[in-house]
This record gives structure tokens, sequence and C-alpha cells, in this order.
């Protein structure tokens, strides 16, 4: 047998590795576009007024979805309630230790 030249190996190794930077290259361009892309639409939107929260809510009341029963009422189970040592609050008169 005689001298066929390169492998097919090498040869798909050596034209992988000159792909490579190409690849790379253009990889790191389209991140570089989306990047800027998303800090465009930061900057422009850091210019706009925020309607939705810009709505004043002093004074209005907030109850916690967790307090609802399943008709969307307020719950009139007793509530488990924790105190904590450094409470300077005097505890509840209707509410007894231990419970």
């Amino acid at each position: 047998m005689g001298w066929l030249g390169p492998s097919p190996i090498s040869a798909v190794i050596a034209m992988l590795s000159s792909l490579f930077p190409l690849i790379y290259g253009l990889i790191f361009i389209v991140l570089l576009w989306q990047a800027f892309r998303v800090m465009g639409r930061g900057f422009s939107a850091a210019g706009k007024p925020l309607v939705a929260e810009n709505v004043d809510r002093t004074g209005r009341l907030t109850i916690h979805p967790e307090l609802l029963d399943g008709e969307g009422r307020l719950t009139e189970e007793d509530l488990l309630t924790v105190r904590f040592g450094g409470d300077s609050e005097p505890p509840n008169p209707t509410s007894k230790p231990g419970e």
C-alpha cells in the first residue's frame, strides 16, 4: 500500500478548526447585537412614565389572598399567630398563651 495522503479524519479536523473562529465570531456578533437591543429597550422604557405604578394606594385596604375562603369571603377560622421574644407590643388580651 502506498501513501494516499491525509486521512479523512484529519481533513475533517482541519476543516472544523478553520471554521471554529468563524462560528465563534458569528455567535459573538449575534449575542452583542441582542445585548444592544435589550439595553435599548431598557433605555427607552426608562424615559416613559409608568402608568400602572403611579396609582396612589394610600388609605386603600388590601386583603391577603390566604385570608379568603373558597368563595372569596374573609375566613371565619381561627388563625395561628406567632410572637417573638423581642416584640415590644403587649399581647392581645383575647389571645391565650400556648394556642
